[in-house]
């Protein structure tokens, strides 16, 4: 069976991702604008014999699909801010418990119900921070329905590789417009299949001992093995303790399991840069608009350049860094009030050069909304 050609919305194509990467439960709640994902899934799940839950709400829908992660399925979920704000709790007991799953959060206008029909990328720190206590959170976005598709099964690959939830950033713009998708043929994308245990059953087993390479094996709960799940501080039985080591390396593993393997998990995209002065750094729907205005603004010989950041936490700095090495300007286009831009800044030597274009008015931001605030900055002489 060769490539297949669709014309479908984003928040579509998210479901098609999921299952080429082996998606076989879904559990979750209609909101604005991710409710496509639940439709779509209730349509399609069954057809490969999986199986689709709507749940009374955003708590029950995060902790079914941890439950169904630790009974050996590949799961995900998707809501909205004020949805993705109910799921925090199941989510850190998930970075806790090291649970695989991925959390769809297709963002709109906020805070509260704020704009449920608007675009807005305002939940980009609430990815890295909702959850309290020191944590590592993989944090990724997409642009085009193709990305979407990749992004999406990187998502799944990441929560297998390292044991921990992954967020799927992306916003209204992208979950509704349509446009042509190739899904991939089977095997053409890499898909990491869920590391199981080589323990035989009535030998003592550590669900929470690493490998030298770092990577936990996992048991289906229920089945061979008899272990202890939990969202308290654990050892490697996984029964509570409070012994300051057994603490500390925990803490430091949850955290240095994401952190030590950023390349691995960073995905960007770049446009330009070799010789551009002024850097546009931006993701999802506000990358779009921002290409745009690279390409106009090239064919009259200006030397401009595009960043787009694909994964968003851990937050690439060095990339970041290296990229705008050569910048006079960097202009950092999103829809929030200077979420990643926050992080830019700490990235470069210089942060006087960064500034940020954005709308945070439930408007997409269009290529002239960047070029009028391009015209301003230089026309101060940034």
């Amino acid at each position: 069976m060769g490539n297949q050609l669709k014309f479908i919305q984003g928040n579509e194509v998210c479901v098609e991702a999921a299952l080429y990467a082996g998606l076989d439960f879904y559990a979750g709640y209609p909101i604005t604008p991710s409710t496509e994902v639940a439709e779509h899934m209730a349509k399609r799940l069954p057809q490969i014999g999986g199986k689709f839950l709507q749940m009374e709400d955003e708590i029950a829908s995060v902790c079914a699909i941890v439950g169904a992660s630790l009974t050996g399925h590949k799961v995900m979920t998707a809501t909205s801010g004020p949805g993705f704000s109910l799921m925090q709790e199941g989510l850190g007991y998930a970075i806790m418990a090291e649970i695989p799953c991925v959390i769809v959060n297709v963002q709109r206008g906020g805070p509260s119900t704020g704009l449920p029909t608007g675009p807005g990328q305002g939940d980009v720190l609430q990815a890295r921070w909702g959850v309290h206590g020191d944590h590592s959170i993989i944090a990724l976005t997409a642009s085009t329905h193709q990305d979407v598709f990749e992004m999406t099964v990187h998502a799944f690959n990441m929560a297998e590789m390292f044991r921990t939830p992954v967020i799927l950033l992306f916003d209204e713009v992208i979950g509704h417009m349509r446009e042509k998708l190739i899904i991939p043929e089977e095997g053409e994308i890499q898909v990491v299949d869920r590391l199981r245990t080589s323990v035989k059953a009535g030998v003592d087993y550590h669900p929470y001992l690493p490998r030298e390479d770092g990577r936990l094996p996992m048991s289906d709960f229920g089945s061979e093995h008899r272990y202890n799940v939990t969202g308290l501080f654990h050892d490697m039985w996984g029964f509570p303790t409070g012994n300051p080591g057994v603490v500390h390396e925990l803490l430091r593993h949850l955290n240095d399991k994401i952190k030590n393997n950023a390349e691995t998990i960073t995905r960007y995209k770049e446009y330009y840069l070799e010789d551009a002065r002024t850097v546009l750094i931006s993701y999802g729907c506000s990358a779009r608009s921002a290409l745009h205005v690279v390409e106009n603004r090239r064919a009259r010989g200006e030397r401009l350049g595009l960043l787009e950041l694909q994964s968003l936490w851990p937050f690439p700095y060095g990339l970041v860094e290296e990229k705008c090495a050569m910048a006079r300007q960097i202009v950092v286009v999103e829809m929030n009030m200077g979420q990643i831009t926050r992080a830019v800044k700490r990235a470069v030597p210089e942060p006087e050069r960064v500034v940020l274009a954005n709308r945070i008015d439930g408007v997409f931001i269009t290529p002239t909304d960047i070029k009028n605030i391009l015209r301003l900055f230089q026309g101060k002489g940034v």
